[in-house]
């Protein structure tokens, strides 16, 4: 490798992308191509690297097989970037192999890493968690083992481990200045006041209060009842009942619960649950099968009684019904979550994030737009949607993975 390839390796490894242009930006040689797509990616023009980056993938060899594998690892961080969570995975996963089969310890943990935040992306955290097994950070350089301790920050916050997720952080921004890369730090310390903002509201007994991430933990191991709305699952510290896939069922728990010790009236739980101002008969029968199954998902948590008004909950064990909501709700905010990471995303990719289809993505971020709360650029299949940082909602990071099942 001749002495300005190294210079602008070297450069581009402290973060200098500017400096590592100025070394190879008017050569089309394979080392050259691969350069210029790494630094035009850190400079935030992903398009030109993505290309540059498929130019130097065919430009090597047959027999640079960990060059070519390099690429196809820094087109896989892009797209993440970029949100294309519909990259092919396979071709990572053979550079992955490739760069074990040559023990290139540093590149196959910086693949698997880039494969675990994916993962995380997506809500898959035992796979993530499994991705980074036998990786010992301590034999990574700094920026590798920054980005390796954002991995595990990140598993801990969404795992609810906010003590777990601090002392990562911690590590990440030791290892951040050590690297001396100031994106880097930013991101870093990004994640850390993602901890200090409000992750949800709590209700008792018709009083509401915002709660920090340390302070949910500490909800859910307290032993009371606790209707989750963040996630739609009734639990306590022994049992987790999950309700995602029954909306009727949950808003009438969340209804009970936000009542409790008193019941709600027929009449109240018809509108929570179907909507239904004006009841009819065939209302008030549909409710009586309703609460019956509620009864029956919930029998090993709490009893539904019925009252002259109408119905009221009964904790078996816990002392204490809380429900858990979101900080900011309304229709669409698991959409704008994710959008307030201020990366532009695609609707299938946000599709692919929710664990939902692409109609549906659609029809959402149709309804943000037209109240002015997204907005869209690009045309055909590079059309992408974001938008600034929305106070209250927290970042993708703290939004559960899919439930129990999926």
């Amino acid at each position: 490798m001749d002495s300005l390839i190294t210079a602008a390796a070297q450069a581009l490894a402290a973060g200098d992308a500017l400096g590592a242009l100025k070394r190879v930006a008017l050569r089309d040689d394979a080392p050259a191509l691969a350069l210029r797509g790494i630094a035009m990616a850190q400079l935030g023009d992903l398009v030109r690297a993505k290309v540059l980056l498929k130019s130097a993938a065919r430009a090597f060899g047959p027999r640079e097989t960990i060059a070519r594998a390099r690429c196809i690892a820094a087109e896989a961080e892009i797209a993440l970037v970029s949100r294309d969570l519909s990259w092919p995975l396979k071709a990572l996963d053979a550079a992955r192999a490739t760069f074990e089969a040559h023990g290139d310890r540093l590149n196959a943990a910086h693949v698997r890493n880039i494969e675990a935040r994916r993962l995380l992306l997506v809500g898959r955290l035992d796979e993530a968690e499994r991705m980074l097994d036998g990786l010992d950070p301590t034999e990574l350089p700094p920026a590798l083992r920054a980005a390796h301790e954002l991995t595990i920050a990140g598993i801990g916050v969404r795992r609810l481990q906010t003590k777990a997720a601090r002392t990562a952080l911690a590590r990440a921004g030791q290892a951040a200045r050590q690297a001396g890369m100031s994106a880097l730090t930013a991101e870093v310390e990004s994640a850390s006041q993602a901890l200090n903002r409000p992750a949800a509201r709590s209700i008792v007994r018709g009083e509401e209060r915002h709660l920090l991430l340390d302070e949910v933990e500490a909800l859910l191991a307290s032993g009371a009842l606790v209707i989750d709305a963040c996630r739609n699952v009734v639990r306590d510290d022994r049992q987790a009942v999950s309700l995602a896939t029954r909306p009727v069922l949950f808003a009438l728990a969340r209804a009970l619960a936000e009542a409790w010790p008193a019941d709600v009236s027929r009449s109240t739980l018809l509108l929570r649950a179907f909507g239904a101002r004006h009841a009819d008969e065939s209302h008030r029968a549909r409710l009586r099968v309703e609460i019956g199954r509620l009864r029956v998902e919930l029998r090993t948590l709490v009893d539904v009684n019925a009252t002259k008004q109408g119905f009221a909950l009964a904790p078996r064990r816990a002392g204490e019904v809380v429900v858990l909501a979101p900080p900011v709700e309304e229709q669409n905010a698991d959409v704008l979550a994710f959008l307030a990471d201020g990366e532009s995303w695609s609707s299938s990719a946000l599709a692919i994030a929710l664990g939902t289809s692409p109609r549906t993505v659609q029809r959402a971020l149709e309804q943000l737009a037209a109240a002015g709360k997204v907005q869209s650029f690009g045309r055909g299949r590079a059309l992408r949607w974001m938008t600034p940082p929305v106070p209250g909602f927290p970042t993708s990071l703290l939004l559960p993975g899919p439930p129990p099942g999926d």
